[in-house]
């Protein structure tokens, strides 16, 4: 049977950088209309079934009223605490429901929780975010296509997707969290609003990944040394007077000059421990740990993260192997 997973964040693309930048709103009545595209696309390849994780605003519900699908649509029967952790435990259970694919609509925020409990299932990411680096700003449609191409087995994983990088952190030699794009160490004693928009507030950075037209903390990287999704390396920057300035979009609107002391490639495997000024770690945009005097935080570079989805890939395969072709002769 071939199931397909669906995350959506309805809290996405609503922080704080609605006031200090200026990031537009990502209207929850548009994201239950991607849903209602996705659930035709995944419909018209065949899945059987689709799986949605529930949330305080119902945008599954909403999207599945009045459609007439042959599809078996369902909301997954957990608990919500109206979290990050709600994505993780959807994640957790669609790998127990034996799911083909999952589809993620969010920001970075988003795809880090769901990629902490999804392990191998193959991810489609569709930016509904602030931060939309490691998703895609791609049509619900296609997204769905590509989904279900995969979740069917009509075109070959290994092929269409490719294992994305990520940074675990640890805490006095512990693990604690991961992120997918960027870990900030920042000189803010506390976690606050959450939301990075202040350079001056940056001390350091490891970087998965920094690819010119991202927009973010990121941006600094590839406006200094551009690193690729499938690069076998990271970035590590240490921000504060040097001999280079950079000029990056940082947050929408919002494109400033930052000062850089050192900059370095990290091969995958490589640890960084962040300086004892660090107070605060933003994991892919969002400050998430405090960090006390007798502590000590250091960043892995890995090659563990998700599998994600090409979903150009996906339709070319698929076109290639005649899927979408019938003989009617």
């Amino acid at each position: 049977m071939s199931i397909v997973g669906i995350v959506a964040n309805p809290a996405s693309g609503k922080d704080i950088r609605r006031l200090v930048a200026h990031g537009s709103v990502f209207d929850n009545n548009e994201k239950s209309n991607i849903l209602q595209r996705i659930l035709l696309a995944l419909d018209a390849l065949g899945v059987d079934q689709v799986c949605i994780m529930p949330d305080y605003y119902g945008l599954g519900e909403q999207a599945l009223e009045g459609l007439k699908l042959s599809l078996k649509a369902t909301i997954l029967d957990m608990p919500t605490l109206g979290s990050e952790a709600d994505s993780t435990a959807a994640g957790e259970r669609f790998q127990e429901l034996g799911a083909g694919s999952l589809i993620v609509l969010g920001g970075d925020g988003t795809n880090r929780a769901v990629a902490k409990g999804c392990g191998a299932i193959p991810m489609v990411s569709i930016s509904t975010g602030t931060n939309n680096v490691f998703s895609n700003m791609i049509e619900g449609t296609v997204a769905g296509m590509a989904a279900g191409l995969i979740a069917r087995g009509l075109v070959d994983v290994r092929q269409v997707t490719y294992p994305a990088k990520r940074m675990d952190v640890y805490v006095n030699g512990e693990w604690v969290d991961m992120a997918l794009v960027d870990v900030v160490g920042c000189s803010d004693l506390w976690i606050g609003s959450r939301a990075i928009w202040h350079p001056d507030h940056i001390k350091e950075m490891v970087l998965a990944q920094a690819r010119p037209g991202s927009i973010g903390i990121s941006a600094i990287g590839a406006s200094l040394q551009p690193v690729d999704v499938q690069d076998r390396h990271g970035l590590y920057v240490a921000v504060g007077q040097g001999l280079t300035r950079v000029l990056a979009p940082i947050a929408p609107g919002l494109v400033t000059k930052v000062d850089i002391r050192e900059v370095r490639t990290l091969e995958i495997g490589a640890e960084i421990v962040l300086s004892p000024d660090t107070h605060t770690i933003a994991l892919d945009g969002e400050r998430s740990i405090e960090i006390y005097p007798d502590q000590t935080a250091s960043i892995r570079l890995t090659d563990q993260g998700p599998r994600v989805a090409i979903v150009q890939h996906c339709i070319a395969a698929a076109t290639k192997n005649g899927v979408f072709q019938t003989n009617r002769a």
